[in-house]
C-alpha cells in the first residue's frame, strides 16, 4: 500500500469504501485483495473493531485511475465479498459532488459559518438551497448566491410545510440536510420519508439538557462546562447517533446570555466538523453510536 499527499491526487480519480460487518479473521485481506485484483491502488486504510458489539469497521480510500475493469465490475466483486462476509458497504467516488440543503430559523451563526467555509473550499459539496420558517435571513443567503425558500411552519401548516420540504429534497436530489439551528421538530414521518441523511446541531453536551432552552437549564443547574453536539436526527428527539461534541468552561459569573455567547462558538465548530466528516465519508453508524475515522 502506498501513501501520497492528497494534493498530488488527480481530481475525481479516487473512491472511498466504507464497510461494517461482524468481526472475523481475514476481513482486511479479503477487501485488499479484491481491490488489488481490479487494479485499485490503496491510498490509505483505517479500521476499528468493537469487541463488545463484535463488529468490524473499515474505511479504504483508493485510486481508480489504474483500474483494469470498469466500475460496475469492481462493485460486483465487492458485493460478492460483502455477501460472503455479511458486510454492509458503501462506495463513493470523488467526482460525485454531494448536494446539501440547510434548514435554519432565526439564529444565523451556524448558517453563516457553513456558507463561509463552503466559499473558502473547506466544505466540499454543493449547497443547493437554504430553507427557513422565517424570511429574515433571505438577503444574507442570497449574498452567497444560494437559493432561499421561505416555508412557513405553524401547528396548522406543519404537515403541509414538511410535504413541501420533502418535495424540494427529492426534486433537488439532496444527499444531506443540515439543521443549522432549525427550531422546529421534524416529525417521524418526515424523517422516515426523507431520502437524505439529516444532521442536527444541539446546543448542549448530550445527553445532558435534551430538548428546549438548554442554556437556561445549564445556568439553573450551575454547570462548569457547556457543550454542543452534532448528531444524526432520528424520530427520538436529540437521541440520534452522535458525530461530534465539544465543551467550554464556564463559571458562576456566567449568566444565560454569557452561556449562549460561548455556546454559539462551539455550535459552529462542532457542526462544521460533523458536516465535513460526513461529506468525506468518514462516519459509520453502529446502532445508536458512530465510528468516525480520522
Amino acid at each position: 500500500m502506498t501513501r501520497r499527499d492528497p494534493s498530488d491526487e488527480r481530481s475525481g480519480e479516487t473512491a472511498t469504501l466504507l464497510v461494517t460487518c461482524p468481526d472475523r479473521t481475514g476481513l482486511v485481506a479479503a477487501l485488499a485483495q479484491t481491490l488489488y485484483g481490479h487494479g485499485a491502488n490503496i491510498l490509505d486504510a483505517d479500521q476499528h473493531t468493537d469487541p463488545v458489539a463484535g463488529q468490524f469497521f473499515q474505511r479504504i480510500r483508493f485510486e481508480t485511475a489504474g483500474l483494469h475493469t470498469d466500475r460496475l465490475t469492481l462493485e460486483r466483486a465487492i458485493a460478492e465479498v460483502a455477501e460472503r462476509l455479511s458486510m454492509r458497504w458503501r462506495l463513493t467516488y470523488a467526482g460525485a459532488t454531494k448536494r446539501v440543503a440547510i434548514f435554519v430559523s432565526r439564529y444565523d451563526h451556524c448558517l453563516v459559518d457553513l456558507l463561509l467555509r463552503h466559499r473558502a473550499g473547506e466544505i466540499e459539496c454543493e449547497i443547493a438551497w437554504v430553507a427557513s420558517n422565517h424570511d429574515t435571513l433571505q438577503p444574507l443567503v442570497e449574498q452567497f448566491g444560494v437559493a432561499f425558500h421561505h416555508i412557513l411552519v405553524t401547528a396548522q401548516t406543519k404537515a403541509e410545510a414538511e410535504a413541501a420540504q420533502l418535495a424540494l429534497i427529492e426534486r433537488s436530489r439532496i444527499d444531506l440536510v443540515v439543521l443549522a439551528r432549525y427550531m422546529q421538530i421534524l416529525s417521524p414521518g418526515f424523517l422516515e420519508q426523507c431520502a437524505a441523511d439529516v444532521i442536527n446541531i444541539h446546543h448542549s453536551f448530550l445527553p445532558a439538557f435534551v430538548g428546549g432552552k438548554p442554556y437556561r437549564r445549564a445556568y439553573e443547574r450551575g454547570v462548569k462546562l457547556i457543550g454542543a453536539t452534532a448528531h444524526y436526527a432520528t424520530a427520538d428527539l436529540d437521541e440520534g447517533p452522535i458525530i461530534e461534541q465539544d465543551v467550554m468552561r464556564c463559571s458562576h459569573r456566567d449568566h444565560v446570555a454569557d452561556l449562549m455567547r460561548k455556546g454559539r462558538d462551539l455550535e459552529k465548530l462542532v457542526l462544521a466538523r460533523a458536516v465535513r466528516w460526513h461529506l468525506q465519508d468518514r462516519v459509520l453508524i453502529c446502532g445508536n453510536k458512530t465510528v468516525v475515522f480520522d
